[in-house]
């Protein structure tokens, strides 16, 4: 019923930007939270970046003041604009969303914990 798709993703030069793109699609009504996470190579998952829909954010200390996320609600897509970034910045990110609530039918449902199938970052040294 929800799907993510990202895009956004490449390679790019260490200190060089990239910009993410996660849309929602399905009969989406609200989406409460969205958010950025990223797997390197054998690490586990982190949160990278988080907003709600009333626009409050929290980020990674890792990337504070380096990295925006921002969302369209009208679009149910999420951003995440990175600069300055680094070679260890390589990895997956992934878009989530959580607390979507969705037409179905005639009625309405929500749902949790919907993940993309994540995007490519590689940044070279």
């Amino acid at each position: 019923q929800v799907q993510l798709v990202e895009s956004g993703g490449g390679l790019v030069q260490a200190g060089g930007s990239l910009r993410l793109s996660c849309a929602a699609s399905g009969r989406i009504l609200r989406i409460n939270t969205m958010a950025w996470y990223r797997q390197a190579p054998g690490e586990q998952r982190e949160l990278v970046a988080g907003i709600t829909s009333e626009g409050s954010t929290n980020y990674a200390d890792s990337v504070k003041g380096r990295f925006a996320i921002s969302r369209d609600n009208a679009k149910s897509t999420v951003y995440l604009q990175m600069n300055s970034l680094k070679p260890e910045e390589t990895a997956v990110y992934y878009c989530n969303a959580d607390h979507v609530t969705y037409a179905s039918g005639l009625g309405a449902y929500t749902g949790h914990d919907y993940w993309g199938q994540g995007t490519q970052v590689t940044v070279s040294s």
